[in-house]
Formats: C-alpha cells, sequence, structure tokens
C-alpha cells in the first residue's frame, strides 16, 4: 500500500477517504513541522498532501526517495521548488477555481471594512469611547458606490472581484499582462489601462497577482506615492507582492488613506509596524476560509494525488514537462 504524508490537520472526512487507499501519516496536531522533520516523513512516502506554508524546497524533496506527488492544497504553490521536483521526476499539483468566489468575498470584506472603519469603530465601541449617541464627523469613511476600482491581476480572482463591483455602480480599471478578451471587459464593465495610469485614478485598489521571485514587492513606496491620498489598498494575493515596511509608512504618513491587509511577508510573523495603525484591517491569510470552500480545496488535492498514485495524469498538474522525463 502506498504512503501519503499529510503535512497539516484536514477535515476527518478527508483523512478518511485518503485512508481508504493509502497508508496515511496525519499531522493531526496541526503543529508545524520542522525541516528536519518534514524530510524525515517524507522519505518513507509516496506522496505529499500539503498546505501553502509548508516549504518544500530541494533539501526536503531530496529526501523523498520515493516520492510521486506532491498535491499543495492551494492555487498558489511558490512554497514548492517546482523546477527540482520537475528534476526528480515527482508532480506538483495545485487547487484552481476552487476558492475564487470566497477570495474575492473577503477582498470585498477588506475593502468596505477599511473604507468605513469597520474595525475602528468596532475598537471604539469596545473600548467604552462611544459617549455621544451621534456626532456629525465621526470616523467618516470613503463610499464604494460610483467610486473607480483599479485590479491588478485580472486571473479568476480579479474578475470575480471586478464582478462585484457591478453592484456598486463602480468604474473598474485594470492592469494584466495580458488584455482580457472585448467580451469579458465588457461583461465586467472593466477597462485595461497602464499601471502608472491605474494607480493614480482608482480610489480602491486591489492586487491579485500570483507570487513568484519576479513580482517580490510588485509594489513598493514608488507606487504607494502615485496613489490619491484618499485610496483604500487591499492586498489578498501573497505576502511578498507588497513591500510591507513601504504600505506602513505610507499609511503612517498618510499618503494613501487606509488599507485591509490578509497576507504577509514572513507569516505569521508580521511587521510590527501594523499593529501601531489605526488605518489597517488585518486578517490572518483567511481569503479561502469558508468551511466549504476548504473542503472543497482538500478534495481537489485528494483528487490530485489519487490520480497521480493510481497511475494517471492529475486533473491540475503544475509541471506537465514532469511526464516526459523518468524520476532521478
Amino acid at each position: 500500500m502506498k504512503r501519503v504524508f499529510v503535512t497539516r490537520q484536514v477535515f476527518p472526512e478527508v483523512a478518511e477517504a485518503l485512508r481508504q487507499r493509502f497508508e496515511v501519516d496525519h499531522n493531526e496536531s496541526d503543529r508545524p513541522y520542522t525541516p528536519a522533520e518534514m524530510a524525515g516523513r517524507i522519505a518513507s512516502a509516496n506522496g505529499v498532501l500539503s498546505t501553502v506554508m509548508d516549504k518544500l524546497g530541494e533539501d526536503i524533496l531530496s529526501a523523498g526517495k520515493h516520492l510521486e506527488v506532491v498535491s499543495n492544497i492551494a492555487v498558489g504553490y511558490n512554497n514548492v521548488d517546482v523546477a527540482a521536483a520537475t528534476a526528480r521526476g515527482i508532480r506538483v499539483t495545485n487547487t484552481p477555481g476552487v476558492l475564487d468566489d470566497t477570495t474575492a468575498d473577503l477582498t470585498w470584506a477588506l475593502l468596505m471594512a477599511a473604507a468605513r472603519r469597520i474595525a475602528e469603530g468596532d475598537a471604539y465601541v469596545r473600548r467604552g469611547d462611544w459617549k455621544i449617541a451621534f456626532s456629525m464627523s465621526a470616523f467618516l469613511g470613503a463610499d464604494l458606490h460610483h467610486a473607480t476600482l483599479g485590479v491588478l491581476g485580472m486571473g479568476r480572482i480579479g474578475q470575480a472581484i471586478a464582478k462585484r463591483a457591478l453592484g456598486f455602480d463602480m468604474r473598474v480599471l485594470y492592469h494584466n499582462r495580458t488584455r482580457l478578451p472585448d467580451a469579458d471587459e465588457r461583461r465586467l464593465n472593466a477597462t485595461w489601462v497602464e499601471r502608472d495610469s491605474l494607480l493614480a485614478e482608482s480610489d480602491f485598489i486591489v492586487v491579485m497577482v500570483p507570487y513568484s521571485p519576479a513580482v517580490h514587492h510588485f509594489i513598493k513606496a514608488e507606487d504607494f506615492a502615485k496613489m490619491k491620498p484618499t485610496a483604500v489598498f487591499v492586498n489578498t494575493a501573497r505576502g511578498g507582492v507588497i513591500d510591507d515596511a513601504a504600505l506602513i509608512e505610507a499609511l503612517r504618513a498618510k499618503r494613501i488613506a487606509s488599507a485591509g491587509v490578509d497576507v504577509f511577508e514572513g507569516e505569521p510573523a508580521l511587521n510590527p509596524g501594523y499593529l501601531e495603525l489605526p488605518n489597517v484591517v488585518l486578517t490572518p491569510h483567511i481569503g479561502s476560509a469558508s468551511r466549504a470552500t476548504r473542503l472543497r480545496m482538500c478534495e481537489t488535492a485528494v483528487l490530485n494525488l489519487t490520480a497521480v498514485l493510481e497511475g494517471r495524469t492529475p486533473p491540475h498538474l503544475v509541471n506537465p514537462q514532469v511526464l516526459q522525463g523518468a524520476k532521478a
């Protein structure tokens, strides 16, 4: 029987489905393993069910002498050294299309919370500071309706975010390496513009680009300087896409009005400067965190893993070139 290593706690029904087919080493404690522990457990595994927080580099993959597949429970896979996996004949898979709407919903939650100062208001009430029933100038925020939304990265999730803007009668600008077909632009009421134009004209700016070393600090200090001082900025993409220190300084100096951030460089650690700012809403990487969506992600990852271990091509293969080579 083939052996599967599940790096973090998954839903009971997912673990049970795996046990029907494989011998399962399941990290039910949900404690992140050290690199040495990961390598030790991968050494006897044929497949790995991993999360985006599990760093699977050459040092760890090289321990997997029997490893056939790394099935990531995520759309992104920058946590896996895909080149090293490919060189060893290891298939890498992901779970695209499963979490688009849920992540778009969370993005809008952050947009609205930052724009209408929800976290500040909540803290104000909880501290007992609310002494006057109504004040004309208290907690003035920004309207979303009829404003301009800028989307940097118009993939599936970016389009889901733009679609929701229709309900707020917003003007939508987007920048992408490749323009959408005309029909999709019309469907979303979206206009392609140069990056600098988007930064300068948008009232709300969302980043939705997949992480890679090429887009490390895709948004940095000079970009925040191009935004409106009233701009609201949201990152639900990946930590490292944004220069966190530059965003903190832009918020502190009021170069932009507010922000919502779900992902951070080096998470779960985060730049302590965020904690000093009232004009940023912080969430702990929960873009896909509904039970229904997380369950579908796990189930998709299991389908990918099972396909490989049973000798079939998985539905969501990241490195198809591996099919042309042999395991080293």
